[in-house]
């Protein structure tokens, strides 16, 4: 179940990190058609374009029934495939949470360390990914007997 959950928060993670600006306008967008007014990069915006993100996420993986890659248990490099994801999912989940409370961040200097630090784990969220899902995958691969 962990590790459902844990690939679940990495596919909704992908395109919010690769795509945060996109995700806020979609939700912006919709919040325009519903006459509501905000402005770009608002908060409401990006909650919505999130709501949406995680809307399609779930429909994928309730139609297709799991994401991928799904991997063994028993392989090589499943459990470590999945710390490098859950690794990659908090530092998303941190750049996530920076992007609501960023505005609120009265003094210059901390607004930009925290900036900066933020957006240095966008970078190493993807590298956290891509490592993971290469253990995953190959842990599902055929295994030699030794």
């Amino acid at each position: 179940m962990q590790a459902r959950i844990n690939m679940f928060l990495a596919w909704f993670f992908i395109p919010q990190t690769l795509a945060m600006g996109w995700v806020a306008a979609v939700g912006r967008m919709l919040l325009e058609v519903l006459g509501i007014s905000t402005f770009e990069g608002d908060i409401p915006g990006r909650i919505v374009g999130a709501l949406l993100l995680l809307m399609v996420v779930y429909l994928v993986l309730h139609f297709r029934g799991s994401l991928p890659p799904e991997g063994k248990p028993e392989g090589n490099g499943y459990r470590f495939g999945h710390r490098a994801v859950l690794l990659g999912n908090v530092l998303a989940a941190s750049l996530f949470v920076f992007q609501f409370f960023a505005s609120s961040i009265s003094d210059y200097n901390t607004h930009l360390v925290l900036n900066q630090f933020t957006t240095a784990f966008g970078y190493w969220v993807m590298a956290c990914w891509a490592v993971g899902f290469s253990f995953l995958y190959q842990s599902s691969m055929p295994q030699e007997a030794k």
